[in-house]
């Protein structure tokens, strides 16, 4: 690899810095204050699991519902309107919480929140798959999961802290303020240059269509893996304050420092996790990673106190973290050029299907037989993802081996 590509791939990485990396860590350290927060606000009304988790899987059903549409939006109106849209939708449907009287309010605006991380996720996603080589699309893309982890790292223990000491709204107003921070931070300097429209609409979905129907198998396994690896991720952060809060008699502070202590194993991996997926390929960091989270799982009903439920989570985002960015890299492989927000916004909205499934089968699993067999079940459900991924998932990897060093200039 010469100076002059190496001096290419730094710029272009740097060049992600402020329009996607400062607007992620914000948003977030928003989305840890709300972890062990919402659950307990929840919670507050006498409600049952099932309903509680309605709560907490709302996002996830808002981001569902939007995910085409928002596929279609960008395509349409440009990246920097979308990104800038679904900022503004996560940011004051946060804020909003504040106000919140009832469950079917909370519901109505973590909805809301959902559609704004549709449009946010998926310009962001669709951001770096046009303006990274492919060959260094695992480090870039794991760098941005990265870096949303280290803001999950510190927002729950500080959500919980804030809940604890001045009551579990005032968590909602922080959080919607740093949603609007993070507007303002997009609005200012995303460039609305790396996602062009290069065919008309019919003209892009035909172009996803057809590598549908030359890659069906493929992508069916795919799809699958996908669901059910979000499927764990989502549920997680469900049945630990859960599990917490009603079993063990865990406050929202004692919840969020467990959370915290998680993702901080989960957010030190991000650098190691995109190195394998660029080196070595894509399922080297994601088969190990599901396997890790379903042991983790499986723990979580013989825990009886704070530390073993710590140790537990901490297990759950040592497998988490491994798993940096390796759904959006293998969903940004497979996207036709051409068609790259329409197909993202496809990709996104089989991950959103266990993203929005998960809490609702904690919910609704834990209300039916305990949390014993709910954890039993999602851990089951990762390795699902584990096996499927290396059995049925082919290797995306863009093999360069030149691409790949120490960071410094060839010859430096």
């Amino acid at each position: 690899m010469d100076i002059d590509r190496w001096t290419q791939q730094r710029a272009s990485r740097r060049a992600l810095l402020l329009p996607v990396y400062v607007p992620t860590a914000l948003l977030g350290f928003a989305e840890g204050l709300l972890l062990p927060t919402l659950p307990a606000f929840a919670l507050s009304f006498d409600v049952s699991f099932a309903v509680a988790s309605l709560v907490l899987a709302a996002a996830g059903i808002g981001t569902l519902i939007a995910d085409l549409p928002a596929g279609m939006l960008l395509g349409r109106v440009g990246l920097k309107p979308t990104m800038l849209l679904g900022a503004a939708l996560v940011g004051f449907g946060t804020l909003a919480l504040v106000a919140a009287t009832s469950v079917n309010q909370l519901i109505a605006l973590r909805l809301l929140a959902g559609v704004g991380t549709a449009m946010w996720g998926l310009s962001r996603h669709a951001f770096i798959t046009e303006a990274i080589d492919p060959r260094q699309r695992g480090r870039a893309i794991s760098v941005f999961g990265g870096i949303n982890r280290i803001g999950v790292f510190g927002g729950p223990a500080i959500g919980g802290l804030i809940g604890t000491w001045f009551g579990l709204t005032a968590s909602f107003l922080v959080a919607g303020l740093l949603g609007i921070v993070a507007l303002i931070v997009s609005w200012i300097f995303v460039q609305d240059t790396h996602v062009a429209v290069h065919a008309e609409r019919h003209v892009r979905w035909a172009l996803v269509r057809e590598m549908v129907r030359s890659s069906w198998r493929d992508l069916s396994a795919a799809s699958v893996a996908q669901t059910f690896a979000q499927m764990i991720r989502a549920g997680r952060q469900t049945i630990i304050p859960f599990y917490g809060l009603a079993i063990l008699g865990l406050n929202a502070g004692q919840v969020g420092l467990i959370q915290s202590a998680s993702s901080s194993v989960d957010m030190i991996l991000f650098i190691p996790a995109g190195y394998l997926m660029d080196r070595f390929g894509r399922k080297v960091a994601a088969v190990p990673s599901f396997a890790i989270m379903a042991v983790g799982m499986v723990l979580i009903p013989f825990t009886t106190d704070y530390l073993t439920l710590m140790a537990a989570a901490t297990i759950i985002g040592l497998g988490n973290g491994l798993g940096t960015g390796t759904m959006m890299t293998l969903g940004a492989d497979l996207a036709p050029p051409g068609a790259t927000g329409e197909f993202l916004g496809l990709w996104r909205l089989i991950g959103d299907t266990g993203r929005a499934g998960g809490p609702l089968a904690v919910g609704s699993l834990t209300d039916a037989v305990g949390f014993e067999y709910t954890s039993f079940i999602l851990a089951g459900v990762g390795l699902s993802a584990s096996l499927i991924l290396a059995l049925l998932v082919r290797e995306t990897r863009v093999a360069d081996d030149t691409a790949f060093g120490t960071g410094a200039p060839p010859g430096g």
